[in-house]
């Protein structure tokens, strides 16, 4: 298949024109939606992102089973650009797709129950599809490099095939990875060959840089598999509010109604791409970046490097580009908010306008802030305002909202500060320690396994975000601390967990973390009959090697607590002293069986 040449300009003239995302407005002016996208992506963009489309739903289909597909797609859209009213022009793009799904041969002997998703209507047929999508499946082995020279003289000879492969690979590991993403690591991975080939270690090269790669694609997967969940599980009001509260921070100089307009548009694309429908994700992506850079002067000076870049390259970089710096003089919010006598007046005719506006002033001024800590202060000023617009003097009662919202304030800037400090001062593994404490206290159902999971997800984010500087230390670990605990939540809707839990994964988005963090031991949980295999001793705990050592002793330290959950820290203490005097004894014996059994 000749596709996918020109990779590393992929985007380019789709990006050409900037038009209104609205979605209604854009496919009322076109008869065939398919013509449509052919003719703004073309030919070579438009058959890449038709293969990643195919590799996301079929995940145990081969490059050369895919292949067929594609060439059917793509047939029709050239049939459809030649005849706007020909026969199936008029479908949605995604109707197309699985149509195309369903007709193929013995689809149930592949996937089981996913074919009978062949018999709903859209768009449930399309949810139905979604749900069947695996991340990083194990029927699907981990990927080989060829060697070095047999990846460079590939790459010389056979460019086209060798990046179709590459993104037909990542699609089909990571079926929720957006395609502009895997479009982008195609272009990382090409300038990677481009750079290794000519060294003198190549292997080592392509290696290090697959490393970073690979975390990429894992990190923007995991933040766009994130959004997807807001949007699904929230709505578009919070998902909106807290891209708002975001993009008010990055561009604090933009004027109000350019980021309304912008949140808006993400908002659309990221629908697109959430519901799989990849064409019109990288086509609109595309217009939305464009239409970013074209006017850089207002939103941001720290973006005209990124607008320089070739198209593929720009939104890594735009993603990854610092906070503006926030415009001097910015008066005090309290006047207009608080101590204005007035504010029902504004508030009551349009709720969502005017806390729209309260939010972006709001983050403009706090880029330290994280998103979800401004959420929860616009919360509780909407809830404040619910109830003393109300009252016959509104502003006596919201007189005092200042010293409301900073509680919210002080609670997470305490949390960060307590965290970083314990990280900081008693390093990764005591931190980690005190995490499973804490969370087998919560949540003593969750498996010993699971329970050690989230523990080191919390460890990695403690050494993430507070190496940091102390003003990016919030809006990176709670905004971290989110996915963890969507992914908890996620979890407890198949498998119920424990009332609290419950109680938690139920309240708003912003308020989760304050909830499971303010969570305490549960004090309904029953032990299960005690179980010797628990609190198994034997050689192994002194041969095997430091690392596996080490994971054994954590899963004990999450069996006891699971055991005693009303355990106190000097109680834990004692025990864990006993534990490392039985160890360093034991292990020197020539019969370290016998003395563990004995102590």
């Amino acid at each position: 298949m000749k596709w996918l040449t020109l990779i590393s300009f992929i985007f380019l003239l789709s990006s050409a024109t900037s038009r209104n995302l609205q979605r209604t407005a854009r496919d009322a002016d076109h008869k065939s939606p398919i013509a449509h996208r052919f003719k703004d992506l073309k030919e070579e963009t438009f058959k890449g992102v038709t293969m990643i489309t195919f590799a996301q739903y079929l995940q145990k289909c081969s490059y050369e089973g895919l292949s067929k597909l594609v060439k059917d797609v793509v047939d029709l859209a050239q049939k459809c650009v030649a005849n706007e009213d020909a026969p199936e022009c008029s479908k949605p793009l995604p109707s197309i797709f699985l149509d195309e799904i369903c007709q193929v041969e013995k689809l149930r002997d592949s996937y089981g129950d996913m074919a009978d998703c062949c018999g709903k209507a859209d768009p449930e047929r399309n949810k139905c599809f979604l749900s069947f999508r695996v991340h990083q499946p194990d029927f699907i082995p981990p990927y080989q490099r060829p060697a070095a020279d047999v990846i460079c003289k590939e790459y010389k000879d056979e460019r086209v095939s060798l990046l179709g492969h590459f993104v037909y690979t990542v699609a089909r590991r990571n079926p929720f990875l957006h395609a502009p993403a895997i479009l982008g690591l195609a272009a990382e991975y090409e300038n990677a060959l481009k750079s290794c080939c000519p060294e003198s270690d190549i292997g080592a090269c392509l290696d290090a840089k697959a490393v970073v790669i690979k975390e990429r694609a894992k990190h923007i997967g995991v933040k766009q598999q994130h959004g997807c969940r807001i949007l699904d599980k929230y709505g578009e009001r919070t998902f909106q509010a807290n891209k708002l509260a975001r993009m008010s921070q990055k561009y604090p100089n933009a004027p109000f109604q350019e980021l309304v307009n912008m949140v808006h548009d993400v908002k659309g694309v990221y629908k697109e791409c959430c519901e799989g429908d990849m064409v019109e994700c990288v086509d609109d992506w595309s217009e939305l970046v464009t239409s970013l850079c074209s006017k850089q002067d207002i939103f941001s000076s720290k973006i005209k490097p990124c607008c320089e870049k070739p198209v593929v390259e720009r939104t890594k970089c735009i993603m990854e580009a610092d906070f503006d710096d926030k415009p001097d003089n910015l008066p005090s919010l309290v006047e207009k908010y608080i101590k204005d006598k007035e504010v029902c007046k504004s508030y009551e005719p349009n709720h969502d306008a005017f806390l729209s506006e309260f939010v972006y002033e709001y983050s403009r001024r706090h880029p330290e802030f994280s998103t979800q800590l401004i959420l929860r202060v616009t919360k509780g000023y909407e809830t404040l305002l619910d109830k003393c617009c109300k009252t016959d003097n509104p502003a006596e009662c919201y007189g005092n909202a200042v010293e409301d919202l900073n509680k919210h304030i002080k609670e997470t800037e305490d949390v960060v500060k307590t965290n970083c400090e314990l990280f900081n001062t008693h390093g990764e593994a005591e931190f980690l320690k005190g995490i499973l404490v804490r969370y087998t206290k919560k949540m003593p159902q969750v498996s010993t396994d699971t329970l050690l999971e989230i523990g080191k997800k919390m460890t990695a984010i403690g050494n993430k975000c507070c190496s940091l500087p102390e003003e990016k230390r919030m809006s990176c670990s709670e905004h971290y601390l989110s996915i963890v605990i969507e992914d908890m939540c996620k979890r407890q809707e198949s498998t119920p967990i424990n009332d609290q839990v419950s109680q938690c994964c139920n309240e708003l988005y912003s308020y989760r973390r304050p909830c499971f963090t303010a969570m305490g031991v549960d004090t309904k949980y029953v032990p299960p009959p005690f179980d010797p295999m628990m609190f198994n001793f034997d050689e192994k705990m002194c041969s095997a090697p430091p690392a596996e050592r080490e994971e054994g002793q954590l899963k004990l330290l999450i069996n006891l607590i699971k055991r005693k959950p009303q355990m106190t820290e000097e109680q834990l203490k004692t025990i864990a002293g006993g534990f490392t005097a039985m160890m360093e004894k034991c292990c020197k014996q020539t019969d370290v069986d016998a003395c563990l059994g004995e102590e």
